[in-house]
């Protein structure tokens, strides 16, 4: 079975696609998906990493590729291909404004378990300083889709983000799939084992679309947010699958006396103060959290958050310190309760 038509991969189907939920309508994967969350144009791709063979699908081109920004596709053989990276690929900010990197259901990013997979961060001046307001500015917009994300490492990182680490202008993930990727085991401000992000332009969200973050034996797993994670940064995430992910710290945020910090949101875990979670058609399941919120994790300090939550089914994610009455699986701190709408959360 083909995943959310991500096409042939070299990895078994985990069977984590929401259409596989209870058949009550919901977690079915039709929500409705806005014009700027879609799928960008790759027809035309300023780089086509790889001329037809495996082998020339490297390290070294895809780290050079996303160096120079742009529409970057893959000629690799008509299979599946794994690259496997040496080090990270960096978006340098003064370079093309738009990277689109489109695997085309067929190739797989891997961080060979040793290094983050891709990063991009305005306010990184290694990166190039391009504005005053780097945490505000427009750019760079990068996009993801068609890909697979594999044993991408972020614990000798800081801030997360196993597979993914982005801040500063736009951020969209469309058709791909993360698997088994991680970030630090502790600490209470750490989190993301596949996606960390901080700092949208505008405050606008990060569409997480038609995708799927682990499965059995293949979840993503950090501190917090074992799948995703972000710091006062909006998610709209749709039709989507988040599965086994682990948030495996322990002794919260703030971290109780004598313990290193950490444990929440075992598939998502938002923190800030206003910004909104919106999940439609989407299925969350078997999740864990050592602390708070096996599914969800969502603090709005100055609650004046929104947590949204549509045609969705999420189940079997057990919080074994503390969640929210009510809401099996969610700890909430936000504007009012969860706003429930056609979903089952059991």
């Amino acid at each position: 079975m083909a995943l959310f038509g991500c096409g042939e991969s070299p990895f078994v189907d985990p069977g984590t696609n929401p259409n596989d939920g209870p058949p009550t309508g919901n977690g079915d994967g039709t929500c409705s998906i806005p014009g700027e969350a879609q799928e960008e144009d790759v027809s035309n791709p300023d780089t086509v990493i790889g001329n037809g063979t495996r082998e020339s699908c490297t390290s070294d081109a895809f780290v050079e590729a996303v160096a120079q920004g742009g529409v970057i596709t893959f000629d690799c053989g008509p299979g599946p291909v794994v690259v496997t990276l040496d080090r990270t690929a960096k978006v340098f900010n003064d370079q093309k404004p738009d990277i689109v990197i489109d695997g085309g259901g067929k190739v797989t990013l891997s961080g060979g378990g040793r290094v983050r997979i891709l990063y991009q961060n305005a306010c990184d001046p290694d990166q190039v300083w391009t504005t005053s307001h780097c945490n505000d500015q427009d750019h760079p917009r990068l996009t993801v889709q068609n890909l697979t994300f594999v044993d991408g490492n972020a614990k000798s990182e800081e801030d997360g983000g196993g597979a993914i680490f982005v801040r500063g202008g736009r951020f969209k993930v469309v058709n791909s799939r993360f698997f088994n990727n991680v970030c630090h085991d502790v600490g209470p401000d750490v989190g993301g084992g596949a996606i960390r992000v901080f700092d949208q332009h505008e405050d606008r969200p990060v569409y997480v679309v038609n995708s799927t973050f682990g499965g059995e034996g293949l979840g993503n797993v950090c501190s917090n947010g074992g799948a995703l994670s972000s710091i006062g940064v909006s998610y709209t995430v749709i039709n989507s699958a988040l599965t086994y992910n682990e948030a495996i710290g322990n002794g919260a945020n703030q971290q109780r006396s004598g313990t290193p910090g950490g444990g929440s949101g075992g598939a998502i875990y938002n923190d800030g103060n206003t910004f909104t979670l919106a999940v439609c058609g989407t299925h969350i399941a078997n999740n864990t959290a050592n602390e708070g919120g096996g599914a969800i994790f969502f603090v709005s300090n100055d609650r004046s958050g929104t947590l949204i939550i549509e045609d969705s089914v999420l189940e079997n994610n057990p919080s074994a310190g503390f969640e929210t009455q009510g809401y099996p699986g969610i700890f909430v701190l936000a504007n009012g309760n969860p706003q429930v709408t056609n979903s089952v959360i059991q």
